[in-house]
């Protein structure tokens, strides 16, 4: 009785670039709803769905931060935590070569 109504999750898949540009380009035609492609492609409709809107913030015909706009905070991120590792080994280090030279 406990899974009436729910899902299994999805395993997280990838896909190439191409495919989701291809993706984003048969939505965007018209020719078939957002959840009919993505029922014969195999991504989410939610996935499919923010993709279109992402394409169409890129192109500017919706508002909203641009794909490179969003990439950015998150690469700062990642810089900033390699700096404090970076940071970290170096003090570790000088505590080290400090102890050994008494």
């Amino acid at each position: 009785m406990e899974s009436m109504g729910k899902k299994k999750p999805r395993s997280r898949r990838s896909f190439t670039p191409e495919f989701k540009a291809g993706i984003v380009e048969l939505c965007r035609r018209g020719d078939r709803p957002i959840r009919q492609v993505a029922a014969d492609f195999d991504p989410t409709g939610t996935a499919v769905r923010d993709r279109v809107r992402q394409a169409e913030v890129d192109a500017g015909e919706r508002d909203g931060p641009t794909g490179s706009e969003r990439e950015e905070p998150a690469a700062l991120r990642r810089g900033n935590r390699r700096l404090r590792e970076d940071v970290d080994i170096l003090k570790r280090a000088t505590a080290f070569l400090a102890k050994e030279t008494r």
